[in-house]
């Protein structure tokens, strides 16, 4: 069975006032005081709104910026790019595909021998999953990812 995400209003109206202002009114939170920029619990990170699963602990680093930065979305699908010109200046928005919820901005200043992309996204976006919890949060397709290498 194939889970559906979606963009849910129950959810949104249970939002606290930061996460309210950045998912849906594309905000930013402040750089260094958010839950996730200093993290680094295994799990995975998904959309606050419609659950949609957008990155993994796995793929976090630490970019010194003050944000959750990835080097890639777990599920390119579930990221949506668009070209965002306020604040006087060209960046790249990424938003998630289903819930439509404002994430933060994707840079070409990332890690070179990991692509060279940088995901900066807000703490207020996304819901951690910790991986001894995924299956149990109907995210078990995800476990493989945290399998220890032998």
């Amino acid at each position: 069975m194939t889970k559906k995400y979606t963009k849910d209003q129950t959810t949104i109206a249970r939002l606290d006032p930061v996460q309210h202002r950045v998912t849906q009114e594309n905000g930013t939170e402040p750089p260094f005081r958010n839950p996730f920029w200093d993290f680094k619990d295994d799990g995975l990170y998904v959309d606050i709104v419609s659950g949609e699963p957008l990155f993994s602990s796995r793929d976090k680093f630490d970019s010194g910026c003050g944000w959750p930065s990835f080097t890639r979305p777990v599920e390119p699908d579930h990221v949506a790019e668009n070209t965002d010109t306020t604040h006087g200046m060209t960046r790249t928005e990424v938003r998630s595909a289903h819930g439509d919820s404002h994430l933060g901005h994707v840079f070409p200043d990332g890690p070179r021998d990991q692509g060279g992309l940088r995901y900066c996204i807000n703490s207020a976006s996304l819901r951690f999953i910790p991986k001894e919890n995924l299956a149990a949060e109907g995210y078990g397709d995800y476990a493989a990812l945290f399998a220890e290498k032998e």
